[in-house]
């Protein structure tokens, strides 16, 4: 849901503070979309063999789509529940900890939501003002012990290496009171300045606002990072992708369907989808949306169809990203390519690990993700 209460300084993401009197609007326009997807594919040149897959997970995301009115929510899932089979094993939502009240979380675990994913991305509420976020550290307790006495047993958090005024013995901080609140799940994503932001644009201005002048190094984003990977392995954490760690039986089914170049749907302004031959996108104007659906029309902005070539760098770039890497020989196979000597190269300079027909980034090296691509391609 492309809607937010107000946006990050950091944020470059296509949404809006709008009034709420737009959700339900935006929620049937999404329902619409769902119910005439294979319509909408045959006017856009979408070519999909078979019957679509059935659904193990779903992902709302955002924006904030923890500021929808539960039924909205319901209905939603429902839509999909209508027009497509499946288990729904995992249903995700993200949520901002500000938003989170017990009557949601019950309705939210009715509905058939089990996992929830919010942005706690710091316990410094300075740091947390900087960024422009509306929670402070009080509300990520609030949050977590309303949804654990709501009987949900499956949480994420984020946090982001890199903030404004963030200093080593405050990421220390964040870090400890991450896993003392033991979230089944946690993703830490280094912080990013994009010149789209009004952060960004504040850096390059070289002003003052958000904290601008506060930004640490990225020396010091690397070491927090490591120190990240360092303490959530001691409490049990397994890291199995570059950014994401998980407790035992808890890494995102999700997210692993992207790393892995499986097929998925993607509904709403901005969303994505992939069939395994083609990829394409929503327009992101939420107004535009809506309006295409209103018309009947298709919201599809563009069509790619992946090349040969393409897949070979996405099987690589997508694959090394995760820690328990890829398997290079099938590659070789699927894609008639050579890698054994530039595997064996890497392995040498102490860049990857090799174990049997798997090549996996070395430990200490999941920084260098590109590099190793572009070598592996080169």
């Amino acid at each position: 849901m492309p809607f937010c209460q107000t946006k990050c300084t950091y944020c470059n993401f296509h949404t809006g503070v709008v009034s709420a009197g737009r959700f339900a609007p935006y929620i049937r326009a999404v329902q619409r979309e769902i119910a005439g997807a294979r319509a909408i594919f045959g006017a856009t040149g979408i070519t999909w063999k078979g019957e679509f897959p059935p659904v193990d997970t779903v992902y709302i995301g955002g924006g904030t789509p923890s500021l929808l009115d539960p039924p909205l929510l319901d209905e939603l899932l429902q839509s999909i529940r209508e027009h497509f089979a499946g288990s729904f094993a995992e249903v995700t939502l993200e949520a901002d900890p500000e938003t989170i009240e017990p009557h949601k979380a019950r309705a939210w675990l009715a509905a058939g939501i089990n996992r929830i994913s919010f942005g706690s991305q710091s316990f410094v509420d300075e740091e947390l003002k900087a960024a422009g976020r509306m929670h402070r550290s009080a509300d990520i307790y609030r949050a977590t012990a309303i949804l654990r006495e709501c009987g949900l047993h499956n949480i994420s958090f984020d946090l982001i290496a890199g903030l404004p005024k963030q200093t080593h013995d405050s990421w220390r901080y964040s870090l400890a009171e991450t896993m003392a609140l033991s979230p089944e799940h946690v993703s830490i994503y280094i912080m990013e300045i994009d010149e789209g932001s009004r952060l960004g644009l504040e850096v390059l201005r070289e002003g003052s606002r958000y904290g601008a002048r506060e930004l640490p190094n990225e020396d010091a984003m690397v070491e927090f990072y490591e120190l990240a990977q360092r303490e959530l392995k001691a409490a049990g954490y397994q890291q199995y992708e570059i950014s994401n760690w998980a407790k035992p039986g808890f890494a995102s089914t999700h997210n692993l369907k992207y790393w892995r170049r499986e097929a998925y749907l993607g509904f709403g302004a901005g969303a994505h989808s992939f069939s395994g031959t083609q990829r394409w996108a929503n327009v992101h104007d939420a107004a535009a949306y809506v309006a295409a659906m209103d018309a009947r029309k298709s919201a599809i902005e563009n069509v790619l169809t992946v090349t040969r070539e393409m897949a070979l760098e996405e099987e690589l770039f997508l694959g090394l990203r995760e820690l328990r890497g890829v398997d290079w020989r099938r590659i070789e196979r699927e894609y008639g390519v050579e890698l054994g000597e530039k595997v064996r190269r890497l392995a040498g300079s102490g860049m990857v690990e090799l174990e049997t027909d798997v090549v996996r980034l070395a430990e200490g090296k999941l920084g260098v993700s590109t590099e190793v691509l572009v070598e592996l391609l080169r």
